[in-house]
């Protein structure tokens, strides 16, 4: 095999807890995260002469730090392989929009890149190495459904329902880096255990701080909230509702106002990753 096509699904966080902070600056988190039939998809084609180059359709991403191009490296330094790859990244998924798409981008390629390299490491060890990519890249190795805490390197897989979402981006891209610095966030949340999530105890703890920085994600709530519970998903910009019958979050979609962004998609406890990289093994 020397091409391989494969995608690269959104996460929604459906709860954002904070329950400290090291000393290092990073913060101690809780969150359930769950995949989103929604992806961007990537194109590899394996090179024989050792060269990497990732191309995106997405024109700020065509430079050395798109997480895409630092994966294929990280992965070809730390294998010692003497393969190479042509990666074509066409993206779909929101920058800055609290889905996950760089760090979906950066773990589909370690995962299609082990396969089409025939390095057969372990998820464990894919894991280890995309966390130096970001705290979100170990949970789309493992491409389970998950309950995580850490900084999100420590993840638990869970089986959740499997609804329909209707996901509002309101045109604005909101930086991590600045909600986790915000002096308003609460950072001192009691830890909860899986039945407070089931329950509905929990909340995006960083939403008010987005809000209040953000007018039109602000916008997109009082709008939302109108037809079904709005939730913020990591660290915005995107929100989401919750439905159990596509029809009906087809029905809200219709009416999102021109100047957004939106899609429905399903839910997903294994990512369309996992999903694809099964069906070329079973070739």
């Amino acid at each position: 095999m020397q091409t391989l096509t494969c995608p690269a699904p959104v996460k929604l966080n459906l709860f954002l807890h904070i329950i400290g902070r090291r000393a290092n600056g990073y913060h101690n988190l809780q969150t359930v995260f769950q995949f989103l039939d929604y992806c961007d998809e990537l194109h590899f084609t394996r090179r024989d002469d050792g060269q990497i180059h990732c191309h995106s359709t997405e024109e700020a991403l065509n430079n050395p730090q798109d997480l895409s191009y630092r994966a294929a490296c990280l992965l070809q330094q730390h294998s010692g392989t003497t393969w190479g790859a042509d990666i074509q990244v066409n993206k779909q998924i929101p920058m800055g929009g609290g889905l996950g798409g760089g760090s979906s981008d950066a773990a589909t390629t370690l995962l299609a890149l082990n396969q089409l390299w025939q390095l057969d490491l372990p998820l464990s060890e894919l894991a280890r190495l995309g966390l130096q990519l970001g705290a979100d890249v170990p949970i789309f190795i493992h491409g389970h459904a998950a309950w995580a805490e850490g900084v999100g390197e420590e993840i638990q897989a869970v089986t959740l329902e499997e609804p329909w979402y209707l996901v509002l981006h309101p045109n604005v891209a909101v930086p991590t880096a600045e909600i986790f610095s915000a002096k308003n966030l609460t950072r001192d949340m009691a830890p909860i255990r899986m039945p407070d999530f089931l329950a509905g105890r929990c909340i995006n703890v960083c939403e008010t701080v987005v809000r209040q920085l953000y007018p039109a994600v602000d916008e997109a709530f009082n709008w939302l909230n109108q037809y079904r519970l709005a939730r913020l998903t990591g660290t915005g910009a995107c929100l989401f509702a919750r439905f159990e019958e596509q029809a009906e979050a087809l029905a809200v979609q219709e009416s999102v106002p021109d100047y957004w962004s939106s899609f429905v998609a399903q839910a997903n406890n294994l990512s369309a990753a996992h999903r694809r990289l099964q069906q070329v093994v079973k070739k």
